[in-house]
């Protein structure tokens, strides 16, 4: 799905003004100060505007991204049962009704990022969608036995009404209007989903990646190694993800792409791009495969 033009957002994009410019800056000094990075999950974290009709609504720990549209809004993921109720204040304070999300998306099938879709759905109305690895996760509850986490987290609550990406028609036209594309990145979970769009204020666009965690992280008796066809799925995803041409990396926990530095710095487009993001990711990969082999 090719990128299209922003629409214009309920949200203001962000006006060239100083003062607006000033608020902007403002509110992601007030992140930097409040979080650090790895931060509690839970921990309750100003939003802030990443970049015209996009905001970071999440907590501390867990990022959630609010999409502004006419007059409707995407949201990616949800954060924990308890970090979703933090999600909910942040969307009061930018005035956002819940009953205005027209679509939930998700990164990865993981408690920490999806264990409060259940409450967004409650709140929104909404459907989700997610991959089609991620689907019966959502709706069980339960995580799937080819998920090199399994066994580790407890259920979560499942979540009814959800849509597969890139299965039919049935979300294209809410995709199209935002200008939203996802690319499959396992690894890190069977269905994570890596999701790209493009915003723009009064004088430029530019290309956000909200890019999964693809981190080599497992339970203990679990081998990537004993799993050819799922590393060779995690290379192709890592590889697609190398190819984005991004302006501003985002991922599900922050810190992974180093967020608080960039806030810092007054600007996300410094650091960390998509393909340095994909170089960490495989390097990471090939050093659990390294570390297994040596065992």
């Amino acid at each position: 799905m090719a990128l299209v033009a922003c629409t214009s957002p309920q949200i203001p994009a962000g006006a060239q003004d100083n003062d607006a410019q000033d608020h902007d800056a403002q509110m992601r000094a007030d992140w930097a100060e409040t979080c650090e990075d790895w931060d509690d999950w839970d921990k309750p974290a100003p939003l802030f505007r990443v970049f015209a009709n996009t905001w970071h609504v999440g907590t501390c720990g867990i990022s959630v991204i609010l999409i502004a549209g006419d007059g409707e809004f995407l949201l990616i993921d949800s954060g924990t049962e308890g970090g979703a109720q933090v999600v909910l204040d942040n969307l009061q304070a930018l005035a956002v009704d819940p009953q205005d999300i027209t679509l939930l998306l998700t990164s990865h099938e993981h408690f920490d990022h999806v264990g409060g879709m259940a409450i967004m759905q409650d709140a929104s109305g909404a459907d989700v969608l997610t991959s089609a690895a991620a689907a019966p996760v959502l709706r069980t509850g339960n995580a799937s036995a080819d998920d090199p986490q399994t066994g580790m987290h407890d259920a979560m609550q499942s979540v009814g009404r959800v849509g597969v990406y890139g299965a039919g028609d049935d979300y294209s036209d809410v995709l199209d209007r935002f200008g939203m594309a996802a690319i499959a990145t396992p690894g890190h979970t069977p269905g994570a989903l890596t999701w790209y769009w493009e915003s723009c204020d009064d004088t430029r666009c530019l290309t956000i990646a909200y890019a999964d965690s693809l981190s080599p992280v497992s339970s203990d008796d679990y081998r990537f190694s004993d799993h050819p066809d799922y590393v060779q799925a995690y290379r192709e995803g890592i590889a697609r993800l190398a190819d984005l041409d991004c302006d501003i990396l985002l991922t599900p926990h922050p810190s992974a792409s180093r967020m608080r530095d960039k806030l810092l710095a007054g600007d996300l487009t410094s650091g960390m791009d998509c393909a340095a993001y994909a170089a960490d990711r495989l390097a990471a990969l090939e050093a659990r495969l390294a570390q297994e082999a040596a065992e």
